[in-house]
């Protein structure tokens, strides 16, 4: 039986989440920057999640793979023999398999109704998932990923900082002038939209997953999409911009961690 936050994923992305127009799905209109001067940028950023996965194996689980949307997604499981894409939208696992075909297994249901072995997976993913999860049931979600998972081989996961420096701003006594002038600070639209459940924990929670696996967070990217849009110029300015704020981020990973808005949770299975 799915939960009041799994519903609410399932009826979007059943229904409009993953309609394309253009070419671009309702999802990526309104969480992803789209724009020329961002695509360098946040494709560098999409591979960092290749960066720790096996350089080869037998399995690799897709949890909430959506339609393998992006063209960097298709790269984590290049030198797998077989992709596993869980999630809640049929429509998304008739997108994931006109792309991938008979590399992949396409699993349509909750992930915590789904019977998967344990020990099984080379490499686990989940994008963007785990704070669309009932915050009650987001440590259960990231237990199963791990057991599923072999030992000494990693769970990847991106994830929503809430203590980001724009948060602290947001709650500071400024806040209602910038909110006047024109509002940088205004919560995620991921956050306002009632179309999906969302809930994330701060940094530190991740902390209780070292019984199992040795935790290391890096940055993933910096900033939400309608953030990034506001601040970075569409041209030659904001492309050089974002190449330099991705240089940043890689040579002061524990700053952008602790302050900015995507981290990557990197879990490597351990015996317990």
């Amino acid at each position: 039986m799915m939960t009041d936050a799994e519903e609410k994923a399932s009826k979007f992305y059943n229904t409009v989440g993953w309609e394309t127009e253009g070419g671009i799905t309702e999802d990526a209109r309104r969480w992803e920057d789209l724009r020329e001067c961002a695509k360098e940028y946040v494709g560098k950023c999409r591979l960092r999640v290749l960066s720790h996965i096996p350089e080869s194996g037998e399995h690799l689980l897709d949890m909430a793979s959506g339609p393998i949307q992006y063209k960097e997604y298709l790269e984590y499981s290049r030198n797998f023999k077989k992709r596993y894409c869980v999630d809640l939208s049929s429509s998304a696992l008739e997108g994931a398999k006109k792309k991938i075909g008979d590399h992949g297994v396409f699993l349509h249901g909750s992930f915590f109704d789904i019977p998967l072995e344990e020990d099984f997976f080379d490499c686990t993913v989940s994008l963007h998932t785990i704070y669309h999860i009932d915050k009650d049931k987001q440590e259960e979600a990231v237990r199963k990923l791990i057991k599923v998972t072999k030992l000494g081989k990693p769970v990847i996961i991106v994830y929503s900082n809430p203590d980001t420096i724009i948060a602290s701003l947001r709650s500071s006594i400024f806040f209602r002038a910038f909110r006047r002038a024109g509002n940088l600070l205004n919560k995620t639209t991921m956050e306002q939209d009632v179309s999906l459940y969302f809930h994330s924990y701060p940094i530190e929670w991740w902390n209780r997953f070292s019984d199992v696996a040795h935790v290391q967070v890096l940055p993933w990217r910096s900033f939400r999409s309608d953030i990034q849009k506001r601040l970075i110029p569409d041209n030659k300015l904001g492309a050089i911009a974002l190449n330099l704020l991705f240089n940043l981020e890689e040579r002061f990973p524990d700053f952008f961690v602790k302050n900015f808005q995507f981290p990557m949770i990197v879990l490597t299975k351990r015996e317990t």
